[in-house]
């Protein structure tokens, strides 16, 4: 189980990387191309408007496919205390290099073939991952809960169903009433 604020930001994070190794490399063996009439910067900025876009549409409730649908229709997770995050979080899974890769490649060869500005292509799409993420976190602010992307074997829902779970684990057995408590 993640964190749905938590694996945007990851998303975001492989985006950037891919746009970055990928431009390094394209602009490297290809050269930095005149800023003139280049369909692929052109291609570039239509994709990053579309982004914006989709991004903004995503906050909307009355579009079909909105993000904030998608959160009102979160069922609450059974047991929170197995998913919730101990005392030392740290980072796992930070870089997934499949999903980096998957970014990277198809960019890279269309940069290399066709126009270096398209190693930027993962920048486009880390727009509107970075946005989902803010919209979720906001979302989860103001409902006072956590949005968790994932699968949990006791309460099955199928893929890409989110579930929430209040932000603090409710109190164990051990705190209430137990031996400790008897003097």
């Amino acid at each position: 189980m993640r964190r749905y604020v938590h694996h945007q930001l990851m998303s975001v994070t492989m985006g950037v990387s891919a746009s970055a190794i990928g431009a390094l490399v394209a602009f490297s063996v290809v050269g930095i191309p005149e800023m003139d009439d280049d369909y692929g910067r052109w291609f570039i900025q239509f994709m990053f408007g579309l982004s914006v876009f989709a991004g903004i549409s995503g906050a909307l409730p009355f579009v079909k496919h909105a993000e904030v649908r998608t959160f009102k229709a979160a069922m609450p997770l059974n047991d929170p205390a197995a998913v919730l995050p101990g005392s030392r979080v740290t980072p796992r899974y930070v870089v997934d290099r499949r999903f980096l890769l998957l970014l990277l490649v198809p960019s890279l060869i269309a940069a290399l073939l066709w126009s270096p500005w398209a190693a930027l292509f993962p920048l486009t799409l880390a727009v509107e991952w970075l946005m989902r993420a803010g919209l979720a976190a906001h979302w989860e602010r103001r409902h006072g809960v956590l949005l968790w992307r994932g699968e949990v074997k006791e309460q099955p829902l199928g893929k890409g169903q989110l579930l929430y779970s209040s932000p603090r684990p409710g109190p164990s057995s051990t705190d209430i009433g137990g031996p400790q408590d008897c003097v």
